[in-house]
């Protein structure tokens, strides 16, 4: 019998070539790129940290349906995808984070300051941060993934908070660059062209992910269950 292992699958395989070939064109263009009038060249974080965040609210939204469907119907793979989605997510927004900071300490004097978008983002970060503890702490399967569950809802509940922040409170952060309220951008081609590729770049590399690491959440668990 042939021992099952959880490498690349063809599908996988080909999503990470996508995705990493996408964003070597995104870098490309994001490097011709004109400079912004006020900003100059340091616009060029915007397309790194623009896609982060999208695709980190994304892995969030993801994660929730996740744990929806797992409190309807109980069963430990959606708890599995749920919890991969949430660590991408995770690491995508502390990837935004950085992002935002070396954007910040030219543009405003410093690296954080707390106006609404950012104590908004924190708080984002927090909840999944606790989604995580929640995991560890808890030792019974089901009671665990029911608890995680609950956080990962609650955490989608914040996305439009955090999204909204800059239209709902006085705040020093510039209003989305992609404005999907009022149906607009103030990008010209040249500029949002690298933006769109750099955000689809990214969202084909979770896609990516979050299959590998639900591949390999299920494995460890028929492992678990056979040798545990």
């Amino acid at each position: 019998m042939r021992r099952e292992r959880p490498g690349l699958d063809p599908l996988s395989a080909t999503l990470l070539g996508a995705g990493y070939l996408l964003l070597l064109i995104g870098f490309y263009y994001a490097m011709k790129a004109p400079p912004d009038v006020d900003q100059g060249y340091l616009v060029r974080i915007l397309y790194v940290h623009v896609a982060a965040a999208w695709t980190g609210y994304l892995a969030f939204i993801v994660a929730g349906i996740y744990a929806l469907l797992y409190l309807i119907k109980g069963h430990p793979a959606y708890d599995r995808l749920s919890a991969a989605s949430a660590e991408i997510g995770l690491w995508l927004s502390l990837l935004m984070v950085i992002g935002g900071m070396m954007w910040a300490r030219p543009t405003w004097g410093v690296y954080w300051v707390w106006e609404p978008r950012l104590t908004s983002v924190a708080v984002m970060i927090a909840i999944y941060v606790g989604y995580f503890l929640v995991r560890q702490a808890i030792e019974d399967p089901e009671m665990r993934a029911k608890a995680a569950a609950a956080v990962a809802i609650l955490g989608v509940i914040n996305i439009p908070i955090t999204y909204m922040s800059v239209y709902w409170w006085r705040s020093i952060h510039q209003t989305a660059t992609i404005d999907v309220i009022n149906r607009k951008t103030h990008m010209p081609p040249e500029m949002l062209i690298p933006l769109l590729v750099n955000l689809f770049a990214f969202t084909v590399l979770y896609a990516a992910f979050l299959r590998l690491k639900g591949r390999i959440a299920a494995f460890e668990a028929r492992w678990e269950e056979h040798h545990g």
